[in-house]
């Protein structure tokens, strides 16, 4: 992460630090749910950015005799976390919305107002400063939407601020909180998922049928079984799989053939593989084996 890159990291962190005190207080001040609501969305983001940040800094290690495939899971985890947490803040916030229906507080339309406008500006502020850094950059591109996400939801507030302060509206006011966390829902579940599935080692939507065909249209290559491939991290999709080739193949030839395959598999989005050669050994075996004794 270069030094321009950095500083916006540090803006937004500033910026959304800044919001989230301005809407907790005006939230409590004003007695608008929606508000607080958008503050702990915003809460979370500071936590998120936060989590993320030192996970890249752990990620950075070197592998050693305890992590000998190193820390990059470390971001896994910290995604994981923070879609667990929003998940749980989602849900308290709906049902301490429909809670309101039935006890409902008066609302300060005003204070609500001026906080939810302080709020869009610095948050529309914020979405521009990371779209600048998102190019190529798949880390600022993920911030730079949860600042969008950010940006949507403070504008849902002002809508319901303008409806309560012109129109008296105050049941708008829970509305609007259903609306921002079932949208905040949506998206922790995607992001909690998608991590899940990397640290469950899923396959990542790949065809085994066609790694299949691309291994077995070199002769050398008589069978494949126990095929495994995950996504490791965000940069790697490994391969794992035990190839069945004839006996007077030798270890430079089959050196030179895995070089060969390791560049078709790129084309997949496999960029790393890993070949155990067998001869007799699982030539019937199938892909997909539901046994581990091998």
């Amino acid at each position: 992460m270069n030094d321009h890159r950095t500083k916006r990291y540090i803006y937004v962190t500033v910026l959304n630090v800044i919001i989230t005190a301005s809407e907790f207080l005006g939230g409590i001040i004003s007695g608008s749910l929606s508000l607080l609501s958008d503050a702990v969305h915003n809460l979370s983001d500071v936590g998120a950015i936060s989590i993320s940040f030192i996970a890249h800094l752990i990620s950075k290690r070197h592998s050693n005799q305890y992590k000998t495939f190193g820390y990059e899971r470390a971001e896994t985890l910290a995604a994981f976390t923070n879609g667990i947490i929003l998940i749980i803040i989602s849900i308290v916030l709906f049902i301490e919305a429909i809670e309101r229906f039935w006890q409902p507080n008066e609302i300060s339309g005003p204070i609500m107002l001026v906080i939810a406008i302080i709020g869009l500006v610095a948050n529309v502020i914020s979405m521009l400063v990371m779209h600048q850094a998102e190019q190529n950059n798949l880390n600022a591109r993920s911030t730079f939407i949860h600042m969008l996400s950010d940006a949507l939801s403070s504008v849902a507030v002002v809508i319901g601020a303008i409806c309560i302060y012109f129109w008296h509206v105050s049941w708008l006011d829970p509305v609007m909180t259903i609306l921002v966390s079932l949208f905040v829902l949506h998206e922790a579940y995607s992001l909690t998922k998608q991590a899940a599935n990397i640290l469950m080692e899923s396959n990542p939507d790949i065809d085994l049928a066609e790694i299949n065909k691309i291994v077995l249209s070199f002769p050398e290559i008589k069978n494949m079984h126990h095929v495994h491939v995950w996504r490791y991290s965000e940069r790697y999709i490994m391969l794992d799989a035990h190839v069945n080739v004839a006996p007077e193949l030798t270890v430079e030839e089959f050196e030179q053939l895995t070089q060969v395959i390791s560049q078709k598999m790129i084309t997949l989005g496999i960029n790393h593989i890993n070949f155990q050669v067998e001869c007799e050994r699982g030539k019937n075996h199938r892909l997909i084996e539901t046994n581990h004794d091998y």
